[in-house]
This record gives C-alpha cells, structure tokens and sequence, in this order.
C-alpha cells in the first residue's frame, strides 16, 4: 500500500504553520470531522481566535455535520472567483471561522499540484491571523491529503481499535514520516470504551512506529464512547453546544488545554 506512494518534491521553503493543525485518520468512519469540529470549537470557546478548514477535497462535509449552507466554499477560490480569505464564513454559534469545502462533489480533488501547493501556500497566509488553525484531512495518503500535511506544524491522527484503522493509520504516519521527518506527529484514541482501553488501541500503534519507523508519537488524548456524540452529529450541532457536560465533551476540552498548554 505505502510502497506504491512516492514522495512530494521538497515544498517551497516558508516556515511550517506553528498554529496549524492537521487532523488526519488514515481510514475514513473514525470521528475525524467530528473531533476536527469539536476542537475548533473547544480552542474558541478558551478565547482563542480559530479557522477550521474543511480539507477533505473529495468529500467535503464539514458544512452539513453543522448545518450550514454557505454560499462560498473552496470550490469558488479553486475556480479563481474568490480569494481563500473571501471564503471564510464565521459560525454563528459556536464561535469560529470555517472554510467549507464543495459537498457531495468529487472534483476538488482532481485539483492541478501546482494549484494544490498554491492553496496550501495561500492557506499557510491565512493562518497567520488566527490563534489556532485545524485542517480537517481526507482519509488515506492521496497527494492531496499529504500536500496540506506538510504546512501544518502538528497532525493528530485519529484512531479506533478497529485493526483497518489502525493499519491505515500507521500507513498515514509512515508517509508524513518520510515527506517530513521532523513532524510533531501526536494520536487520539476515539470511540473507545475506557481510558484503559484507549491506551491499549494506541500502544499497538506506537509498537508499529517504534519497531518499523524508529519514531514515538504522543499519545494526546483517548475519546470515550458517548451516546451523545451520534445524537449530537444528527442534530446537525457541535456537542459542546448541545451536550457539553458529556463524557466526549469533556475528553475533547482535555485535549484542547493539552495543546494550548
């Protein structure tokens, strides 16, 4: 699987996004945009001045999951008819700033790498005018996925117990590993059923990284099972909002004050 990937040029030199935090899974159904949402809405409501980017190039759901409908997405600045910082729409409730990508269209992800790299450039700009800025990833090592990779300063990767998860996940950290060997690479353990359990699902991994790729990435946090997280997806509104003293609420705000720490 990894071995076909070959890996990008060395980018444009600018120094990589401090602020910038890519959320990646490797496999796709894991809680990604869920805890990419939930996070951005943790850091805004610490005070801190956060952009959440929808990243999935193919499958852009970032809007839907909050219910929105914005009427300018990445589809627009790819086009050439907006600038990215045009399309920066504010949620009303929870506080952040978001760039929707293009639901239920496939195209963006044939995007040229010439206007790949432009918009990750001109996304790395952006960033620069906010505290905290999340990169909801497209599942897998595509040359999308992995071209937003290398602005970001940090990528957490999201992972269940699931053995496909956890496999797909390795895959994802082996490439990030060799595209860019200094990257602070952290895990969460999502949708598990104790904090002990959670550890467990990531100290499998970390055996693979340490025993294959010679690396240790962080443990950051463990997500527990929640009822509300499904219920909160269906509502079309963030956890926080609408259950914020669950146990997935509380587990995500942990996360948030470790990285703001």
């Amino acid at each position: 699987m990894t071995g076909e990937v070959r890996p990008f040029p060395a980018p444009r030199a600018r120094p990589k996004g401090r602020n910038i935090i890519a959320v990646a899974s490797g496999k796709g159904g894991v809680g990604k945009t869920w805890f990419s949402i939930t996070l951005a809405h943790a850091f805004a409501r610490a005070g801190k001045q956060t952009l959440l980017f929808d990243g999935d190039l193919g499958l852009a759901n970032l809007d839907i999951q909050l219910g929105l409908t914005p009427k300018q997405d990445l589809g627009s600045v790819i086009a050439g008819r907006l600038t990215l910082n045009q399309a920066v729409i504010t949620h009303p409730d929870c506080g952040f700033d978001i760039i929707a990508g293009r639901s239920g269209s496939g195209g963006l992800v044939n995007i040229s790498p010439n206007r790949l790299r432009m918009l990750s450039d001109d996304l790395g700009v952006v960033a620069a005018d906010y505290d905290k800025v999340l990169i909801d990833l497209g599942a897998g090592v595509e040359r999308t996925v992995r071209q937003l990779t290398l602005g970001a300063g940090t990528v957490i990767v999201v992972v269940t117990d699931e053995p496909t998860s956890l496999t797909d996940a390795y895959a994802f950290i082996k490439v990030t590993h060799a595209e860019s060997p200094g990257m602070d690479i952290r895990v969460v353990a999502n949708v598990v059923n104790s904090t002990r359990e959670g550890e467990r699902t990531y100290n499998t991994l970390l055996k693979a990284c340490q025993g294959f790729l010679k690396i240790s990435p962080l443990l950051l946090g463990v997500i527990r099972r929640d009822a509300k997280v499904p219920e909160a997806i269906r509502s079309q509104t963030s956890i926080l909002t609408r259950y914020p003293n669950s146990e997935a609420a509380s587990d995500v705000e942990s996360i948030a004050r470790k990285l703001l720490d």
